[in-house]
């Protein structure tokens, strides 16, 4: 058996990069997956590739900042799936944004990647909860960054929002733990994605000297912390905040 087999996943950011990489995954062990994202044609792509592939899954565009759209997207997944199992809180403003100091970074900036960073995993989360509650079961799995561990010049904003995922997810999971629910965090390194590609000149040139492994970390890298945590192996595990970054950051 499959280890998610008959689970129900949703997967924000779900129609490129990271998010995509985590619902083929998921698909492939057995998870029906609702693949959301603002990005409705790259959402689409995703759902049809893992039917393609023998899997069930759909697309939802759905702008996680806004509290109408979350609370249709679980009403939504659990109309046509029947219940929802696993939240992965993968969403967030990455792709594009400029290394620069933080006097620099405008309110306006600010306020955006804090909106979909932080209040869009608030959201979800809420949306989810009643369906989860019911359940009396569920998996929350939000993303955050090793650089809420290290720092990173120059993205003081999305740094701080990574880091507020750390304190998000110890919150509910003490709050949703009485409900069977297990809320946790995995913060990856810098990997090397189309979104990575953006923000650094030439992701080659990465300095892998501080890595153990001693590797630029590839997205595939993640899909063992992701499984572990969506699965039932995870039952008594939450609250916590796996770094998978090659060894760059030991805690």
């Amino acid at each position: 058996m499959k280890r998610l087999e008959n689970k129900v996943a949703i997967v924000t950011g779900g129609g490129r990069g990271l998010g995509k990489i985590f619902c083929l995954a998921m698909a492939g062990e057995g998870a029906k997956i609702v693949s959301v994202d603002i990005l409705e044609k790259e959402s689409l792509e995703t759902a049809q590739e893992i039917k393609k592939k023998g899997g069930s899954a759909m697309s939802l565009k759905v702008d996680v900042t806004s509290e109408k759209a979350t609370v249709s997207m679980a009403e939504e997944t659990a109309k046509v799936f029947g219940r929802i199992d696993i939240l992965v809180n993968n969403a967030a403003l990455y792709f594009g944004i400029g290394r620069r100091p933080f006097y620099e970074i405008s309110s306006e900036e600010w306020d955006k990647l804090m909106a979909v960073n932080l209040k869009g995993p608030f959201l979800c989360t809420k949306a989810v909860f009643p369906q989860m509650k019911t359940q009396k079961k569920g998996k929350v799995i939000n993303l955050s960054s090793e650089t809420a561990f290290t720092g990173s010049k120059g993205f003081i904003h999305y740094v701080t929002s990574k880091g507020g995922i750390i304190s998000f997810t110890r919150v509910l999971a003490a709050e949703l733990g009485p409900h069977g629910i297990c809320v946790n965090t995995i913060a990856p390194g810098f990997t090397d994605t189309e979104a990575s590609r953006t923000v650094t000149d030439d992701i080659t040139k990465y300095n892998v000297s501080l890595t153990p492994l001693g590797r630029l970390q590839q997205p595939q890298d993640l899909i063992g912390a992701l499984l572990f945590l969506a699965s039932d192996e995870s039952d008594f595990f939450t609250g916590q905040a796996l770094v998978v970054d090659g060894g760059r950051y030991m805690h």
